[in-house]
């Protein structure tokens, strides 16, 4: 049975990550991790006649493309936990009620993703679910017109401001497998450090991560160095460089972590300012580049820590502060022991 210490869950029998997709827009086919997506569309309107359409129709592209990739129907799965960006996570919910799966919607900002896996993998570790999977996006757009302001209008984005991904990741977990494993989770607290510039997510978000690695670090027994990869997701340029500051004053400090939202994309090339963000970001990089990494043994043990960003249009204009989370999961290749 799986085992708690503190906020940290081990999982004496790892569950394995039988499958898993990415899917992107226009952007992320011209970045560096483009040969690793399944699907990308040159329209980032998919066809449809709203942004929002579009990104539900990136999720039912995706939940395609993973269950072909598993070689399911759909009524296969026993669970689906599943978010996005929008209000009420309208971009799932539209997408799975042509599925006809059990569905857990989830809100976790940008984090959301590894808060899905996260939960993913301790139902089927339970015996709880055969398969269960992880579903998140985001699009540029949508998230544009709902947190700050209309395409046409024009505005001159901040060096601070980072990239909305228009990209979906899923992944499906079984109790055994012979792909890549989940050693243990972590599930982050929520932390407000009195950021109120809706331009910087990454100082926002930076000091939960912090926190949520020191505490995962404190009760597993481990070091950094330990894992192949640290993987933020998405602190930008900004909070990536906040991050490894707030580690070393705590005397943590390192040397093997990478951000999601500077991988996802060509900083110097791409105009995305302090680099990428949005709930599809470090969904879309675990599945094109570490799940991947992992099942070729390229990567040996790593950590993805998706970060978030709690607020919402509302609370921004009556003047709130940007409470933030960040939720861990730690990834083995198949032969790794626990």
């Amino acid at each position: 049975m799986p085992q708690r210490r503190g906020d940290v869950i081990l999982f004496d029998r790892p569950p394995a990550v039988d499958a898993w997709a990415a899917v992107g827009g226009k952007k992320e086919g011209e970045g560096p991790l483009a040969a690793g997506f399944d699907l990308l569309f040159e329209d980032n309107r998919l066809g449809q006649p709203t942004w929002e359409k579009a990104e539900s129709e990136l999720q039912r592209q995706c939940m395609n493309q993973l269950l072909r990739r598993a070689g399911l129907a759909p009524d296969a799965l026993s669970l689906v936990f599943g978010g996005d960006l929008q209000c009420q996570c309208t971009a799932s919910h539209y997408a799975m009620r042509q599925l006809d799966v059990p569905f857990a919607g989830l809100y976790g900002a940008c984090s959301t993703m590894a808060e899905g896996l996260a939960l993913a993998a301790c139902f089927a570790a339970c015996g709880l679910a055969d398969r269960a999977a992880a579903l998140t996006s985001s699009h540029f757009c949508t998230a544009e017109r709902q947190y700050r302001t209309p395409l046409t209008y024009g505005g001159k984005r901040t060096p601070t401001a980072q990239w909305t991904a228009t990209a979906a990741g899923a992944v499906l977990l079984t109790p055994t497998g012979r792909g890549p494993q989940v050693g243990a989770v972590c599930f982050g607290r929520v932390r407000d450090f009195d950021v109120t510039d809706i331009n910087n997510m990454g100082a926002a978000m930076a000091p939960a991560a912090a926190e949520t690695l020191l505490r995962f670090f404190a009760r597993n027994g481990r070091r950094p160095e330990d894992y192949d990869a640290i993987y933020t997701g998405d602190l930008g340029f900004v909070g990536s460089r906040l991050l490894l500051e707030i580690l070393q004053v705590e005397g943590l400090p390192l040397q093997n972590h990478q951000d999601c939202g500077l991988l996802l994309y060509d900083r110097a090339r791409q105009q995305v300012k302090a680099g990428g963000s949005g709930a599809g970001c470090s969904a879309a990089v675990l599945a094109a580049h570490i799940l991947p990494g992992l099942a070729k043994g390229q990567l040996r043990r790593v950590l993805l820590l998706s970060t978030g960003a709690l607020m919402s249009q509302t609370t921004f204009l009556q003047g709130e502060s940007i409470p933030g989370i960040a939720h861990l999961v730690e990834l083995l290749a198949p032969d790794v022991p626990v």
